[in-house]
């Protein structure tokens, strides 16, 4: 299930985007007050807009634009929406999306398409470990994907390792939908209950939420932890509700795969231009084919790097690499620039480790402060100096470290309303 534009030479794939350019244009100035208000206050006019190069012309838009102005956004009449979703308000208020017959078809089509990449075929069985409910895209995309290839699948919802195991055992699904962190409960669960997860019959999982890889596709440590002790293959997803749109790995495990039939991506630096080959820089992306609520020119705030290269599987798109972090969680710690996942990834080398939340803050000279608030059946100096050397040998620094109690670090985890674990909380002061 490779369509052809994803197999087209890199020319053919920017012309096919140029044509779905000119097209989204057309349709943002007939339909979204918003845009319209864009065009008319910048003196836009469209039929200048003729080349991917030519986007650097249009403003971006942020989420803080999303956000005030959301229902301008809209571009159908309220009775053609289908399913309303919010976005899960990581780093401020929630925004909704309203979705149409043809954007859940999109969805479908979008979510199969990265099913296929990694692999998943007709012959599976998938068993989703996210929830569908409180207005989550995520879920609902993964059982329309699912159902759009003809696999089978579990709707099993968020937690509960007894009962994920109860699934496993009597469904025997082939492919898991789950946040990587939890597949390490699912193992410590299946150790108590000898249960041999090896001959489950379980290949692969999904993985959604958490990073599993370093920046060269190398293992990172959470991903050791779990195929130390399960043989099965781990597949990196990036989405977001506002790109309606994933990047799945395929099988060779070199970056998510770009669909240029459904989104363009660009890579922008602090002066929202085209960052050179190889560097870091900001996705921006503009949805392509999506009826209720495009977006153009949308800054995710995800800080990435895009391969061009040649991929083992056959298809040439562009793929990007993992997150690097999220451009408002970035922290200059005592003459570092630092991103959560970098501080992930060595809070993951430790066993000892049963949770933890990064808090970020202003000291009382403005300047950004870090405590890791660490939950530990043993909380001793040894591995609070084990922990700080580690940090000062990847990181050339170490933070603030606080041992809590489980049930503290659990509640600053999930506050209410939240649909997945908050494992960073930034209390510093917005400009």
């Amino acid at each position: 299930m490779i369509p052809k534009i994803e197999q087209a030479t890199k020319s053919e794939i920017k012309i096919f985007q140029e044509e779905k350019l000119a097209e989204l244009l057309v349709y943002l100035q007939e339909k979204s007050s918003y845009y319209q208000q864009v065009f008319k206050k910048h003196n836009l006019a469209i039929s200048s807009i003729k080349t991917l190069e030519d986007l650097t012309k249009i403003p971006t838009t942020s989420k803080d634009q999303l956000q005030a102005y959301n229902d301008e956004f809209l571009c159908v009449p309220k009775n053609q929406i289908i399913d309303y979703v919010t976005t899960s308000g990581t780093l401020g208020d929630p925004v909704t999306f309203a979705l149409t017959e043809k954007d859940l078809e999109r969805l479908a089509y979008n979510e199969a398409l990265s099913f296929a990449c990694s692999g998943v075929t007709e012959n599976d069985v998938m068993q989703l470990m996210t929830t569908m409910d409180r207005r989550f895209m995520a879920g609902l995309a993964y059982f329309l994907g699912t159902r759009k290839l003809g696999a089978g699948i579990i709707r099993v919802g968020a937690g509960i390792p007894e009962l994920q195991w109860d699934s496993i055992i009597k469904f025997n699904p082939t492919y898991l939908i789950a946040v990587p962190s939890f597949l390490l409960k699912l193992i410590e669960y299946a150790k108590q209950h000898d249960i041999d997860i090896n001959k489950s019959g379980v290949k692969g999982a999904i993985c959604i939420g958490e990073p599993l890889r370093n920046l060269d596709f190398s293992h990172n440590a959470l991903s050791k932890k779990i195929t130390d002790e399960w043989d099965i293959q781990l597949y990196s997803t990036y989405a977001s509700t506002e790109m309606n749109t994933a990047f799945n790995e395929c099988e060779a495990q070199q970056g998510g795969h770009h669909h240029p039939e459904l989104i363009i991506a660009e890579i922008l630096d602090d002066a929202e231009n085209p960052v050179s080959a190889g560097q870091v820089g900001e996705l921006t992306i503009s949805t392509l084919g999506v009826e209720g609520m495009p977006l153009l020119r949308f800054k995710t705030g995800d800080m990435v790097q895009a391969h061009h290269d040649a991929c083992t599987c056959g298809r040439t798109t562009m793929r990007l690499g993992p997150v690097v972090g999220r451009k408002k969680q970035m922290i200059k710690y005592k003459g570092t620039t630092l991103y959560p996942p970098a501080m992930d990834n060595i809070l993951n080398d430790f066993n000892a480790i049963q949770s933890y939340v990064i808090e970020i803050s202003h000291n009382n000279i403005g300047t950004d402060e870090i405590c890791i608030k660490i939950a530990t059946d043993t909380p001793t100096e040894k591995l609070l100096l084990n922990i700080k050397d580690h940090f000062r040998a990847k990181l050339r620094v170490a933070p603030k470290i606080e041992f809590h109690d489980k049930k503290i670090i659990q509640k600053l985890q999930f506050p209410a309303m939240s649909r997945k674990p908050v494992m960073v909380i930034d209390n510093r002061k917005k400009d």
